[in-house]
């Protein structure tokens, strides 16, 4: 039986292709075997809107509309820098980046404690060293594709189950109630200086705005780097803590995702439309 997230993804994708169609509510339901109060009350609670209001924004004019009236508040954003009382963030997190030699090393005598935890949006590989988070990744299979980008990653480091640390670092990620707490979530990552400056960008766009891969590239001095700027969030390794999924192309469409285009779908419309004023778009 499909849990939440997974009939949230269908459904979307659902609405996405039917878009044109303006399937009611009701439509909807019957085709996912669900009656259209709970198709309601579910839809709500990932989003904040309605079925029918959301499908008034699956077109990319709409997405382009978003991406600028992100603008004002990503520039402050920007300017306000990843320190102090700017910061604009729903969590506080704090940057430990690796030297240069440990980043040859991959990882070479550091222990990293792992766990699979259920999320709000599936099934996470959750990853810590004693400096911090090292690794988060949805999946959708048995786990085996994101384990080993872990140890792609981390290649010489020694690897220990431990889900009792990893589930401290879920609950901090998203429960609703971390976002009163002011201590930082750490993060150990692990790349190139380009790879961070983008990493650290995509940290200082805050929850509910939209960044393009252009803009992301003009903030770290680099104006003609879309395409690398768009790899190097491939290679994001903390997903949803750093936000890749907030970041589109500039002609509004959703772009990719390591862990699936449906999963950035689910991301942005939970987030989204819970920060925003349907009615002001």
């Amino acid at each position: 039986m499909p849990n939440d997230y997974q009939r949230m993804t269908e459904i979307i994708l659902f609405l996405k292709r039917h878009a044109g169609q303006q399937p009611s509510l009701e439509a909807v339901a019957t085709k996912f075997n669900l009656s259209p109060g709970y198709l309601q009350r579910l839809f709500r609670r990932y989003t904040g809107i309605s079925p029918k209001r959301y499908l008034q924004y699956l077109t990319s004019e709409k997405a382009k509309q978003l991406l600028d009236q992100s603008m004002p508040l990503l520039e402050t954003s920007f300017a306000a820098g990843l320190s102090g009382s700017g910061r604009l963030h729903d969590l506080l997190v704090n940057v430990d980046a690796v030297t240069p030699g440990e980043y040859r090393s991959k990882g070479e005598h550091l222990l990293i404690r792992y766990g699979i935890h259920a999320t709000p949006f599936g099934q996470a590989l959750i990853a810590l060293t004693a400096r911090g988070i090292c690794h988060l990744d949805f999946f959708d299979d048995d786990g085996a594709t994101a384990f080993k980008q872990l140890r792609k990653n981390w290649s010489n480091a020694e690897f220990m189950e431990d889900l009792d640390a990893t589930m401290a670092v879920k609950q901090a990620a998203f429960s609703p109630r971390s976002l009163l707490s002011s201590k930082p979530l750490l993060l150990h990552l692990q790349g190139s200086n380009f790879q961070l400056k983008v990493w650290q960008a995509l940290l200082q766009i805050p929850p509910g705005c939209l960044a393009s891969y252009r803009q992301i590239a003009q903030h770290i001095g680099q104006p003609s780097a879309s395409r690398a700027v768009g790899s190097a969030i491939g290679q994001n390794p903390i997903c949803y803590i750093i936000p890749c999924h907030r970041v589109l192309r500039s002609d509004g469409t959703i772009g990719g995702y390591r862990s699936g285009t449906a999963r950035k779908e689910v991301l942005l419309s939970a987030e989204i439309f819970k920060q925003r004023d349907p009615s002001a778009l």
